[in-house]
């Protein structure tokens, strides 16, 4: 078996050797087997959790997250993959129809072509936004658009970057739940509801309050009655709707007013 020193670990990934020393110190990431002379060796299995890291680094989650989901006696690598892969076949699909809707403006704008208007805005988030919010306002009433109008506020208040990384945080805790819904761990389990938890937690933030328990179960509702909803759920993971909602409504149960 090919051992592979620190060097040679940060030139295959990227990652600086600074980095993969810190990881070492924190038990994130150990090598194989130090030498006599100190060197850091790291074979086939240490490569493929730094693979795994990187990953879910790419979701945003913090280090501290990382190596527990890692060393949970339940994680399943095969199923981590295949999350990642839909997450990014999503992100592909979405990326495809920006180009296609950045050649059909080109082309119109270059006399080519006539642009067809109702055709211009795919691919953009904020039309499924739009979809979202009317589709509330139908269900819920008006009272909504006054939520609606808080929270997007909430939102722009935190600049940019801090709603990308908000965003990011939310994909990540997704991730998670699938993980342990393919772990087969109960939607009320322990380790579920502390997602629920800090599924909660990123709610109140992206809300700009934080939901009572009607509020929180009526989420959870949303989210299987929203066909868009379910079909980002579902693709991410068969019966994550179910699940997320599932545990939503435990940890409203037991926790909130």
């Amino acid at each position: 078996m090919t051992d592979y020193t620190v060097k040679t670990v940060a030139r295959l990934s990227g990652v600086s050797v600074r980095t993969l020393h810190h990881y070492d110190e924190i038990g994130l990431l150990k090598p194989a087997r130090v030498g006599a002379n100190g060197y850091r060796y790291y074979g086939r299995e240490a490569l493929l959790r730094l693979q795994q890291i990187l990953f879910h680094r790419e979701l945003g989650m913090p280090l501290a997250a990382i190596a527990a989901l890692l060393d949970d006696p339940g994680f399943d690598r095969l199923a981590a993959l295949r999350s990642h892969r839909e997450r990014l076949r999503q992100q592909v699909a979405r990326g495809r129809q920006l180009i296609e809707t950045i050649d059909a403006t080109l082309a119109a704008l270059e006399g080519e072509t006539k642009m067809d208007e109702t055709k211009m805005y795919l691919g953009f988030e904020p039309e499924t936004q739009a979809r979202h919010e009317a589709w509330l306002s139908a269900r819920y009433g008006g009272g909504m658009d006054d939520r609606v109008a808080r929270s997007k506020a909430g939102l722009a208040a935190m600049g940019e970057s801090a709603a990308q990384a908000l965003v990011a945080q939310g994909e990540a805790l997704e991730a998670e739940f699938a993980l342990a819904l393919q772990a087969g761990a109960p939607p009320d389990s322990t380790a579920t509801q502390v997602l629920a938890r800090r599924w909660c937690d990123w709610i109140s933030r992206a809300w700009n309050r934080a939901p009572d328990r009607n509020a929180f179960e009526g989420l959870s509702r949303l989210y299987e009655d929203h066909p868009e909803f379910r079909a980002r759920y579902e693709a991410r993971c068969a019966g994550l709707t179910d699940y997320l909602g599932a545990a939503m409504r435990a940890f409203a149960e037991r926790e909130l007013a």
